[in-house]
């Protein structure tokens, strides 16, 4: 599964400009079978009603679901960065020590029903505990269906942390609250964290997302490319007696829809 946001081609800054979704994901469906799932995290500022218009437009697969709001902090990471590519990310990067990643409850409720009805699998994303039993509120509700997928979010400054003992509180949190009508996924922020905290989820039975949004180095040393990544990670699995899912059996596993379904 490949999970997509958008840049400016030009200057590299994130945006949400629904015709480069659409090159993006015709390109990609016209290369290869694999599930698209898009974000719609957007960027500081954005009005949900922009963030979720990949959503109904495209009728992904998938698409990510932040669960709660949250301060969500970047700017830890300019005092590693000896020299910015454009002149925009030191002060975007900055601009997240007073930031405040909004979901209420209203804006939940609402991507709910955009998902529902685009028939797009929403990937729920828990930043934290707190996160995790708003989305149990919402099944209450009737506002999402089981079963659920969930991704654990560690490494955020202002979400849970990335000790082992994050990873098993949050799985255990939501073991009780859904039992076995859930799966799962952990992202770790930065490095060495996304390996450690992959690994650990091998054994525990989960998935794993590695990827540049995530961590951008293979290892001490060297800068990484996507494909480094995943290679590593998949060698990782491999190793631990999990192969990793093909395209047809990661929609069985996760309930999708069928590349033949979208809007795309």
């Amino acid at each position: 599964m490949v999970h997509l946001h958008t840049r400016d081609p030009i200057t590299g800054r994130p945006v949400l400009d629904l015709e480069i979704f659409k090159e993006y994901l015709k390109g990609i469906k016209n290369s290869c079978d694999i599930v698209l799932c898009t974000s719609t995290g957007g960027g500081p500022g954005m009005k949900v009603q922009d963030r979720v218009a990949v959503v109904p437009r495209f009728k992904p697969e998938i698409a990510s679901f932040n669960m709660g709001s949250m301060n969500f902090g970047l700017f830890p990471v300019i005092k590693y960065i000896k020299q910015f590519k454009f002149n925009w990310e030191k002060d975007y990067l900055e601009a997240t020590k007073d930031f405040v990643f909004k979901n209420t409850f209203s804006d939940l409720e609402y991507i709910c029903g955009i998902m529902r009805s685009s028939g797009t699998k929403p990937e729920l994303e828990c930043y934290d505990v707190g996160h995790i039993y708003n989305a149990s509120f919402l099944v209450s509700e009737g506002l999402l269906d089981l079963p659920i997928h969930i991704q654990f979010v560690m490494g955020v400054i202002g979400g849970i942390g990335t000790h082992t003992e994050d990873l098993v509180h949050m799985k255990r949190t939501a073991d009780r609250l859904f039992n076995e009508q859930y799966t799962w996924s952990v992202i770790g922020v930065g490095y060495p964290s996304e390996f450690y905290l992959g690994a650990h989820a091998l054994m525990m039975g989960g998935h794993v997302r590695v990827g540049l949004e995530d961590n951008i180095r293979l290892d001490n040393h060297r800068l990484a490319k996507n494909s480094e990544l995943v290679e590593k990670v998949c060698d990782l699995a491999r190793k631990l007696n999990r192969e990793p899912a093909t395209p047809s059996e990661t929609r069985e596993i996760l309930g999708l829809k069928g590349l033949a379904n979208v809007g795309f």
